[in-house]
């Protein structure tokens, strides 16, 4: 009886003393809607830097420190792209380890061990989720969400997402063709799905989409104060990733990350990954930039040591997908052979842009190329929202 009115007591302190920006309050700070369902289990935690919740004094603290100071039996951590301290490359080899401050193993799902194996997670009997997306098909989170639904279905483990925010809030781009299925788009999605991860776990276990249509014990923990279509864009407490390290690196990744799949640099070894563009033999020489070796944040840039002509100050269409810096590039390039590499078909999910702008097709065509799929889409994405 104690035990219960002390955590209690805990839940109404942590309760009164959360706060989120713009006044959301995310499913990691809902304690009272997660704390008595973990309370005595063997909890994994899927988890990096962006897992942070405010304590009673506003200070942001991260979500295993304050579990574990209520002493939830966290037993393992499980990391995805960009590690669990977020200060691996895109790409990067990603190690299992042990964590200084907590002694706790840490999995890896990255490389090789995408999915948790058996092994890893059988001693799990519940697995936490608490990432921050940013909205896009090809960043890898969602690759990881669906691989770790899959694991705790074949293990008979149970699943809560503690949602977030989606930063990119709307719908746009082509959809995936299955031909193109791949870690950096996994589903028959457009590009950007205006979708929080919750709602998205949400659709892989209706829409079938683990392998054999086995369904996860998913329980997801909604966000307060937070709804679709807002007009202020939700600002991100914590990087999300190494190279995307402001509001407006994160507002242009859905545009800039095709440029991933040919010969132009986004910036990666600079101050400013994602926000500038450019290669050695663009045109117009009035803006510059040379990529180095940035420890973490990207060790090896296309690149590195050669000075890049491009373009800086892009300004990102309001909640639109901006086609116009990728044909400028392609269109201005004097060697359009070596343009586009393999990676490009990957992450437009589709050969169809590339042959489009190739062809010289206008933004606009391009746009209309895929309205009737992202229309379909839209009606499935509508059964598994959680917000308005």
């Amino acid at each position: 009886m104690k035990k219960k009115i002390v955590l209690s007591l805990i839940l109404i302190v942590l309760s009164l003393g959360l706060y989120s920006q713009n006044n959301v309050k995310t499913g990691a700070e809902r304690f009272e809607e997660y704390l008595n369902i973990i309370k005595d289990k063997k909890v994994g935690l899927l988890t990096n830097q962006t897992s942070v919740v405010h304590d009673k004094n506003g200070d942001l603290v991260h979500l295993l420190d304050t579990l574990l100071s209520l002493d939830v039996n966290v037993i393992k951590i499980f990391s995805p792209e960009h590690g669990f301290r977020g200060n691996v490359e895109a790409g990067g080899y990603v190690n299992n380890s042990i964590d200084s401050k907590t002694n706790l193993p840490i999995i890896s799902l990255y490389g090789k061990n995408k999915k948790p194996t058996n092994e890893q997670i059988k001693d799990c009997e519940i697995v936490l989720f608490d990432l921050q997306d940013v909205g896009c098909r090809f960043y890898t989170y969602i690759s990881t969400l669906h691989y770790v639904m899959e694991a705790c279905a074949e293990n008979n483990c149970r699943l809560i997402v503690l949602d977030r925010p989606n930063p990119n809030d709307y719908i746009d781009g082509p959809v995936l063709d299955p031909k193109f299925k791949s870690f950096v788009g996994m589903h028959t999605i457009p590009v950007l799905h205006a979708m929080t991860i919750g709602e998205y776990a949400k659709m892989i276990n209706g829409e079938g989409w683990l392998k054999d249509s086995i369904q996860c014990d998913l329980q997801v923990i909604e966000m307060l104060d937070w709804k679709h279509g807002l007009e202020q864009v939700y600002q991100l407490p914590v990087s999300p990733s190494p190279n995307l390290q402001t509001p407006k690196a994160i507002e242009l990744y859905p545009s800039l990350c095709f440029f991933e799949g040919t010969k132009v640099s986004v910036g990666r070894g600079t101050d400013t990954p994602f926000e500038i563009i450019g290669y050695p033999d663009y045109y117009d020489k009035t803006f510059s930039f040379t990529p180095q070796a940035i420890k973490g944040v990207s060790d090896n840039p296309m690149y590195k040591g050669k000075k890049c002509y491009g373009m800086k100050d892009l300004q990102a269409k309001k909640k639109k997908l901006d086609l116009s810096f990728l044909i400028k590039m392609y269109k201005t390039a004097e060697k359009k052979d070596d343009f586009f590499n393999s990676f490009f078909d990957k992450l437009a999910g589709t050969d169809q842009l590339r042959e489009q702008i190739e062809k010289g097709l206008k933004e606009q065509e391009i746009i209309l190329s895929w309205q009737k799929d992202i229309e379909k889409f839209k009606k499935i994405r509508e059964k598994y929202l959680l917000y308005e």
